[in-house]
């Protein structure tokens, strides 16, 4: 038996994030669609992860932009999160998540809510650290 070697290949910087999130009851308000405040969360989270896969270094969120809500997701749809890094500065990175909402039974997609990031990644002081361009993609200046 032949054990595999351990690969010595550089972790992936992946600009693009994808997961879904149900929307349960807990995360409704009494019109049966998603809360607004767990909306912003969800975005949030998503910007989040989008980050730091790409600078696979910690990061925090600096700013919230403009944030719009298409159409109201209801109660057991499913909510398709995609965090995708649209700007990489010295050590920030703008991030824009954007959602679909699809009726699970029908497979009925419809755009539901869009939001825009700035994320800076961090060192273990919390202070701004660069981040690694040597992804193959050209920095642009923050």
């Amino acid at each position: 038996m032949t054990l595999a070697t351990p690969s010595t290949t550089p972790p992936s910087r992946p600009r693009e994030t994808v997961f879904v999130e149900m929307v349960f009851p807990d995360q409704a308000n009494h019109y049966g669609t998603l809360y607004g405040g767990n909306a912003l969360g969800l975005l949030g989270k998503a910007a989040f992860v989008t980050a730091t896969r790409f600078a696979r270094c910690a990061v925090v969120m600096a700013a919230s932009g403009h944030v719009d809500f298409h159409v109201p997701v209801k109660l057991g749809q499913m909510l398709e999160l995609t965090g995708r890094i649209i700007r990489v500065g010295r050590s920030s990175m703008s991030v824009e998540v954007s959602g679909m909402a699809e009726t699970l039974a029908g497979g009925e997609r419809t755009p539901a809510l869009r939001g825009c990031f700035e994320m800076v990644a961090v060192d273990g002081e919390g202070r701004p650290r660069a981040i690694d361009p040597d992804d193959g993609h050209p920095v642009l200046p923050t």
